[in-house]
């Protein structure tokens, strides 16, 4: 990277129609644009914190955050070249392999996917397998087809018959001690405990075994040939973010996810980090010792073998298409750890 680049850069930050945008007047920077899965919230935190702290511009990038929702088609827009990158999962890009379509991974931020299922407390379910004792197991269609499936295939117990539609209330969840529901490590306990007063029972499927990646750096195979440079760039700088997030003063970016998502408050916020923290959900295996992005071949190869197993994906599929170690596994950022 040139001294121009590397040079640090005043930023305006700009929110505007769910966009987030941070630019540097002193010179030109490379636009780039980053799609979100879902609503801004903390689990998206550390691409804000590189906004909002100047980081991308002193990589040399103007970004812009498209932040997902029930009405956003961002991997679309990824495919059809309308954004620059994604926050894509290990699944989507094996499917997208399948398809012929060329959508490459290249950083993980999550090590450990957050889907978790909750269960009552003093119910008799104490650990992972306890949960095949209950009647009823409230969960998505594509976790019924993908993760529950791996529970049967991995547990003794489950079946077809617990299953019923998770409609994303968790009313049915609560009126029934013997049920458990999907959720996210970091937002259904939170309002779950908030309003009824008590705490769920929290399972983590990626501790019991369950292994893709989540919150990924998604882009195409010709971003990745044509753009390594803007690719290496918004990679590290993304992952500096993190850290910064994580471990340093991150109240200017969460004013700007707040802005995106005015429902979003203070309190789920600082919930959500302390989760992150406390189940290694971004510093983990490889992510810990190598930084956080981290990816390998062998993590990748778990998760696609254990889909494999339930015929989610066709053995003679090359995952390897679907993800690249290129960009990451260096210890960016480290040292930004407190």
């Amino acid at each position: 990277m040139s001294n121009r680049l590397k040079a640090l850069a005043f930023s305006a930050v700009l929110g505007l129609g769910g966009t987030v945008a941070a630019t540097a007047p002193s010179y030109a920077l490379d636009k780039v644009t980053y799609g979100t899965n879902w609503l801004a919230q903390a689990e998206h935190g550390g691409f804000y914190q590189a906004v909002a702290d100047g980081t991308y511009a002193k990589y040399g990038l103007d970004v812009s955050i498209v932040q997902g929702g029930p009405n956003a088609a961002n991997n679309a827009l990824l495919i059809s070249g309308k954004i620059d990158f994604y926050m894509g999962g290990p699944q989507g890009e094996i499917s997208a392999v399948e398809q012929g379509i060329p959508l490459v991974d290249v950083a993980a931020i999550f090590q450990k996917d957050p889907q978790i299922l909750i269960a009552h407390p003093d119910v008799g379910v104490d650990k992972f397998e306890d949960l095949a004792k209950l009647k009823t197991l409230f969960l998505s269609k594509d976790g019924y087809l993908t993760y529950f499936e791996w529970m049967k295939a991995n547990f003794q117990g489950f079946k077809d018959e617990q299953y019923k539609p998770y409609n994303f209330n968790p009313g049915p969840f609560l009126a029934d001690k013997q049920s458990a529901q999907q959720g996210y490590l970091t937002s259904e306990p939170y309002e779950i405990q908030k309003q009824t007063g008590w705490e769920p029972k929290v399972f983590l499927l990626a501790d019991n075994g369950y292994s893709p990646y989540s919150t990924m750096i998604t882009t195409t195979q010709q971003m990745v040939d044509a753009k390594p440079d803007v690719v290496q760039r918004f990679v590290d700088a993304s992952i500096e973010g993190w850290y910064n997030y994580l471990y340093g003063d991150n109240s200017k970016a969460n004013e700007l996810i707040k802005k995106d998502n005015p429902e979003i408050t203070d309190g789920q916020i600082a919930y959500s980090i302390a989760k992150m923290k406390e189940y290694g959900i971004i510093e983990s295996g490889d992510g810990l010792e190598k930084g956080i992005g981290c990816i390998t071949d062998a993590h990748y190869k778990k998760f696609f073998d254990e889909m494999v197993a339930i015929k989610v994906f066709k053995p003679e599929t090359d995952y390897t298409k679907a993800f690249t170690t290129k960009f990451v596994c260096k210890s960016v950022g480290v040292s930004l750890k407190k």
